[in-house]
């Protein structure tokens, strides 16, 4: 069997933005963790913030560490695709890191709260794909943050407070999973980011190759040069 032919599904696609939103306690890190580790293409949002270094943290793998003066120089300079402020602190996602991602054909997984996903998605709606992670039951929420043993009564209130209203949110995402099980939980992550990877949309080698096959059904020897499709872009 001669296997001459290109294989354009090997070159270069656009990469997408996984926006994962849930209340704390839910399961998202731990789903979102596995994704990033079994999918080579696949890499986690690094934030930019004004919060001090803990220890251990390190600059460009937990977050890139700013100033105030220069994270509020940023904003006004539009570097930043979405921003916030938490606990007195801001938070926020540089757009080139991420445009450059999405230019090389890598995906980035973001760990967020709706507000966040709302800002980014309105900037780069086609790049965007919004899932929200759901408990089975609101007592597995207090239950697993207890379990974590990490936080006082008042922060473990205060999270559960946050998880009721980040829930109010979820018809605006483009996908619900609820975690009752984690491996099924987590098949069913896996299944839409791969999904997602397949849309016409961001593999830009699709045309050229329907073009061949078709030239190759009508008899030619040489197909017709691939037009180039537009492909969507961030929004300013």
């Amino acid at each position: 069997m001669n296997d001459d032919h290109a294989k354009p599904w090997e070159t270069t696609r656009r990469g997408l933005l996984l926006l994962v939103s849930s209340p704390a306690g839910a399961g998202k890190t731990s789903l979102t963790r596995r994704l990033v580790a079994d999918h080579s293409d696949l890499t986690l949002s690094i934030s930019a913030t004004t919060r001090p270094a803990r220890p251990g943290e390190e600059e460009g793998r937990e977050y890139y560490f700013k100033t105030r003066a220069e994270f509020e120089a940023m904003i006004a300079a539009g570097e930043f695709l979405e921003w916030a402020v938490v606990n007195g602190n801001y938070y926020g996602t540089l757009k080139t890191t991420v445009m450059t991602a999405l230019e090389g054909g890598h995906d980035v997984l973001f760990d967020i709260d709706w507000q966040g996903a709302a800002q980014i998605a309105e900037k780069a709606p086609d790049d965007s794909v919004r899932l929200f992670i759901l408990p089975p039951a609101w007592d597995d929420l207090e239950r697993r943050l207890r379990a974590r043993a990490q936080d006082t009564d008042e922060t473990i209130r205060t999270r559960l407070d946050l998880g009721r209203e980040e829930i109010l949110h979820w018809a605006n995402y483009d996908y619900v999973i609820v975690n009752k099980n984690f491996d099924r939980a987590y098949a069913d992550l896996g299944h839409i980011y791969r999904a997602e990877r397949m849309k016409p949309g961001r593999n830009p080698w699709l045309p050229g190759f329907v073009e061949g096959l078709l030239a190759e059904a009508a008899g030619q020897t040489e197909p017709p040069p691939p037009k180039r499709p537009l492909r969507p872009l961030i929004q300013k």
